[in-house]
């Protein structure tokens, strides 16, 4: 924005997702793989060091997964590193010795760190207790940020002001099952003719029959899941676009969705990215990690006054990653784990990858 005398600027981006993934398929980056595997992993020990800078020490979110493994381990081995490095890790009681259980791989992850490990569990219980304490430091309703709520006060309670998170690594590398899923949907329904008349059609006929087996999503799929936009929809919605007038009112969704012109956003967001899994990236980062992870993050830190950073939601890091992502090879989170400098186990490695679940279930998925 600018401010001049009598006049201020509406406030414009520097720059977007979408923006900075369509200039680097304009310019992709020529390297083998073990040059981009090693420019991935010097640019994200660059912006883990830029993120530890503070008065105070830093602290790190430590799961069984890869993300918050590498900054953890990248965090201990740099050499300016001022403070003793200290790891929080939560476990839910209920899954302890099964195989959601990420605790133990964790503790193997701090102990090849040598930091000062603080391993917090939860159970049913502690939901229940603090549900109340949960729901007023919403800002707005939310199916996600629990977990963060839960190890943001146990972080605070180690003495913590300060704590690196993992998040954003599963959109840069592509860890999300709709990285798979979605250009599949797009595949098999791209060359349905005419989707909008003959795809609404079939939604209104099927409808009533899909939802009693299943999720009422399937009947959209000839009208949305032949493209990057509808099909991303369909896999992140909590409710499509004509489910929302039976629940809030016709006149509240005409008017919300006129508003919102969700499918023109989606559009645009995609628009001129000519890579479907750099789309499918843009997607997640533009929408689902911004207006989800990002502000969930947020809240839930917040309401334990921990200020949390997020080194792989970087721009100088995207911006170094980007090129290669546009590249004919593409970095993987498991190409980073197995180079030699990562320093992380097979074990670790090879894990399959879980998430902190909690105890409630939705089921409007596709």
């Amino acid at each position: 924005m600018t401010v001049e005398p009598g006049r201020v600027s509406a406030p414009q981006p520097f720059d977007t997702v979408s923006g900075i993934l369509r200039g680097a398929c304009a310019k992709p980056a020529t390297c083998d793989r073990e040059t981009a595997v090693l420019e991935v992993a010097n640019a994200i020990r660059d912006s883990v060091r830029a993120h530890h800078i503070a008065d105070v020490p830093v602290g790190v979110f430590l799961s069984a997964g890869l993300d918050s493994s590498m900054i953890a381990l990248t965090t201990a081995s740099q050499e300016d590193q001022r403070h003793e490095l200290r790891t929080v890790t939560l476990g839910f009681r209920e899954y302890a010795g099964r195989e959601g259980d990420e605790v133990p791989s964790a503790e193997q992850v701090a102990t090849l760190c040598h930091s000062q490990q603080a391993t917090h569990w939860v159970e049913q219980r502690d939901f229940e207790d603090d549900r109340d304490a949960l729901l007023r430091a919403m800002d707005q309703p939310s199916i996600d940020g629990v977990n963060t709520w839960f190890v943001s006060r146990a972080a605070r309670a180690a003495g913590l002001k300060v704590a690196l998170s993992g998040l954003g690594g599963d959109e840069i590398f592509a860890s999300y099952p709709s990285f798979a899923d979605i250009p599949k949907m797009v595949n098999t329904f791209r060359f349905v003719r005419r989707p909008a008349v003959f795809g609404r059609a079939l939604r209104h006929i099927s409808t009533p029959i899909v939802r009693r087996f299943s999720s009422p999503k399937y009947a959209g799929l000839a009208e949305y899941g032949g493209t990057l936009a509808g099909a991303y929809l369909l896999r992140r919605a909590l409710y499509m676009p004509w489910e929302l007038p039976a629940i809030m009112g016709k006149a509240a969704a005409a008017e919300g969705l006129e508003a919102l012109q969700t499918m023109s956003c989606l559009n645009a967001t995609v628009a001129d990215i000519p890579v479907t899994r750099l789309g499918v990236s843009a997607l997640e980062m533009e929408w689902y990690m911004r207006n989800q992870l990002l502000r969930d993050t947020d809240w839930a830190s917040m309401a334990h006054s921990l200020e949390i950073r997020t080194p792989l939601v970087d721009v100088e890091l995207f911006r170094a990653v980007a090129r290669l992502l546009a590249s004919g090879y593409t970095p993987t989170k498991a190409d980073l784990a197995k180079s030699p400098t990562s320093g992380l186990p097979p074990e670790i490695i090879n894990r399959k990858k879980t998430g902190f679940t909690v105890r409630f279930k939705y089921h409007n998925t596709i």
